[in-house]
């Protein structure tokens, strides 16, 4: 057989993994190659792609598919330098990698939690931002009230099942960054300070920070990329006093 013709079956097999062997072999046949489901069959064997999973896409392939559709939400716990513990509540765009810091509290209550998930859907509707799923976890500190806000503009509410973190792997993978990153390495003092150290990470985070999830680009990107190879000269700025550095060329 013909490489390019193996080639190509193996990138319909690895873009279509629900295609069966007879399903490929239609698809070929409307392209003009006649080949017989046996022979594509041994061809995705010898590359190790196997009969197509049945029951619809894994949750990793459904997250992958929808990205641009899906929030996620959590709280993360910070402990001040005087043991008072504070609630952060965050939500990632799972698209793009945008988080957005809703608020900090000591006391994560059901009218709190709704009154910031409120001005967080009034900044999508102004941003003419829309989404189909939000994923949460089962906190009880998520009421049915936060869950009408979000229904209320089209967004399904999808609950992870009990002691499943990695069903809300987006959002606990914000929440191992911003840790090792920022909050390991930070003592704070209070919610103001916790607050306005979280509000600085989180522009650093959207605005500056590569993410090797969407090709090393940032979620928010504020500049022409259209910059020469080797600019002239880069500047560094500091940020959180020098924890994080940000690099820009310098204007001319």
């Amino acid at each position: 057989m013909r490489p390019e013709l193996v080639q190509l079956i193996v990138r319909l097999g690895k873009e279509n993994r629900s295609w069966g062997c007879v399903r490929i072999q239609g698809e070929l046949r409307k392209l003009g190659i006649r080949l017989s489901a046996t022979s594509i069959r041994r061809v995705l064997r010898h590359h190790r792609l196997g009969p197509p999973p049945r029951g619809g896409p894994s949750w990793s392939e459904f997250l992958i598919a929808q990205a641009t559709g899906i929030l996620a939400t959590d709280f993360l716990t910070v402990d001040t330098v005087f043991l008072k513990r504070l609630y952060v509540l965050f939500v990632i765009e799972l698209g793009s990698r945008k988080a957005h810091l809703l608020g900090v509290t000591a006391h994560p209550t059901g009218a709190w939690v709704t009154q910031v998930a409120r001005k967080l859907s009034g900044d999508f509707i102004e941003q003419n931002c829309q989404f189909e799923f939000l994923i949460r976890d089962r906190d009880t500190k998520f009421t049915a009230s936060f869950d009408e806000v979000f229904g209320s503009e089209g967004v399904r509410i999808i609950q992870t099942p009990v002691r499943a973190p990695r069903a809300n792997a987006y959002a606990e993978r914000w929440v191992r960054t911003v840790r090792s990153e920022c909050l390991d390495r930070l003592l704070l003092v209070s919610r103001a300070h916790t607050e306005r150290v979280l509000r600085e990470y989180v522009s650093h985070y959207n605005q500056q920070r590569p993410h090797r999830g969407i090709g090393l680009f940032v979620p928010v990107t504020t500049h022409s990329s259209d910059v020469p190879a080797l600019p002239a000269h880069i500047e560094r700025r500091d940020i959180l006093g020098g924890l994080i550095h940000e690099y820009h060329q310098a204007a001319a």
